[in-house]
């Protein structure tokens, strides 16, 4: 979920983490995400779950006296920070300290019939909340244990019905890489900033034709790769394009503009399969030699999504790509073809093809390269100086002087009036000299 404004989130990725600091300890399954960076669970009731971190039960638990809130575009939730001992059950043995928010209230967050109760941020530092002082769980984790500071992840959800509650497969590798998960070579593209998982997008290709946008549309304001995001998300103008190429090479005449929206369903008989129907689409990215790029393919099995609905009669399926305001991001839609390696030692992302990319016995995503980069610009990345954590202290010195001003405007309200009534530069009503100040 990308953080302060992105769509609520991927529910493939569930890691089960155990709080040892109790008498009987509490299996939870944790939501992976790469588009947020605080560690979350639920530290109070809700009806949309089944159990939850009991902190006062816990012999370890160190309270931090902070508040946090995080704020997504769908759901938000806000607890008290604190630090607690976990293990995990699988993979890295022993336990270690990390920092914790307990959710004490939430909207629009926890969703019924779910099966996790919380969300593990693994993008960086600059992203966490309160403030970025605050060490993510990654970072503790590569601390404590002395593992490499990288971790990948293999999301297995292509062609099944989409159901939102954390039943679908999946793989999360902390400290390396795992090669019976993936297939081929492994493909990186540099990290070109530290925050979400950054990379620099350079075309975009419809059944083989180039959207012949220039390469910054590609990454206005930012592209970024998010496991916490749902679908492949768009900035507007690459979106319609996208869409435009789509009806132009697919086979369905007169398709439904709502369907692109969002906004319906499509459905075929149970005996239809639509894919045949949609073209491949392509994502270049550049090579971390920057004179070269590589391309992701994926077919129409991993964007045109089974949906589960109440019609016994008829497959339903939704569009696996939203348009997007303010990034490019290549969320589980993408990503539930390859196996995606974070590698932050080397500020890189991989991708090779995932085991588990198969429907019906056909591998739906494909990587191939390398291409020349001769004809695109060397930097698609337009320069923008108003980042989220720079917005912050904007934010914060624009605050800082208002109050200043206001206090300002307090004391003069209040001093003695030293002048004459007579004068006629005096303003003797003190609601007229508020309304002087801010006209």
């Amino acid at each position: 979920m990308e953080g302060e404004g992105d769509e609520h989130g991927v529910y493939y990725q569930c890691l089960p983490l155990y709080n040892t600091g109790v008498k009987r300890k509490r299996l939870l399954n944790i939501l992976v995400d790469t588009g947020s960076s605080n560690f979350a669970v639920a530290g109070a009731p809700n009806p949309d779950i089944s159990k939850y971190y009991h902190s006062d039960w816990s012999i370890t638990y160190e309270p931090l006296g902070l508040d946090v809130t995080v704020r997504y575009t769908q759901g938000s939730w806000s607890g008290v920070l604190g630090k607690d001992v976990i293990n995990l059950p699988k993979g890295i043995n022993g336990t270690f300290v990390v920092n914790i928010a307990s959710i004490m209230q939430s909207e629009s967050f926890f969703m019924p019939q779910i099966n996790w109760q919380g969300i593990l941020g693994l993008a960086y530092k600059t992203l966490a909340k309160p403030s970025s002082s605050v060490e993510t769980f990654f970072d503790s984790l590569v601390e404590q244990q002395k593992i490499p500071n990288i971790f990948s992840m293999q999301m297995c959800g292509a062609g099944l019905p989409t159901t939102g509650i954390g039943t679908n497969g999946g793989s999360l590798v902390m400290g390396g890489i795992e090669p019976s998960l993936y297939s081929g070579d492994i493909w990186y593209t540099p990290i070109t900033e530290e925050w979400y998982y950054q990379v620099e997008v350079l075309k975009f290709e419809v059944g083989g034709l180039n959207l012949n946008l220039d390469c910054t549309e590609y990454n206005s304001d930012k592209a970024i790769v998010d496991s916490g995001t749902t679908l492949l998300r768009l900035p507007e103008k690459v979106f319609s394009a996208l869409v435009e190429g789509i009806i132009a090479t697919s086979l369905i005449e007169n398709f439904n503009n709502e369907f692109w929206t969002g906004l319906q369903l499509a459905c075929w008989e149970k005996t239809a399969e639509p894919w045949a129907y949609f073209p491949d689409l392509s994502i270049y990215l550049r090579d971390v030699n920057a004179s070269e790029s590589f391309r992701l393919t994926i077919k129409p099995q991993l964007y045109i999504q089974s949906v589960i609905t109440s019609r016994d009669d008829l497959n339903c399926y939704r569009f696996g790509i939203s348009p997007s305001s303010n990034a490019l991001v290549i969320g589980a839609t993408v990503m539930e073809g390859f196996y995606v390696i974070f590698d932050r030692e080397e500020k890189r992302v991989g991708f090779a093809v995932s085991k588990c990319a198969e429907v019906n016995g056909v591998t739906v995503s494909e990587i191939s390269g390398p291409f020349s980069t001769q004809h695109i610009s060397s930097n698609c990345i337009a320069s923008n100086p108003f980042r989220e954590p720079i917005m912050w202290i904007i934010s914060y010195a624009l605050m800082t002087f208002c109050g200043i001003v206001l206090l300002v405007l307090v004391v003069l309200l209040l001093l003695p009036n030293r002048r004459h009534s007579s004068d006629p530069e005096v303003v003797n009503d003190e609601s007229s000299l508020v309304r002087h100040r801010w006209k």
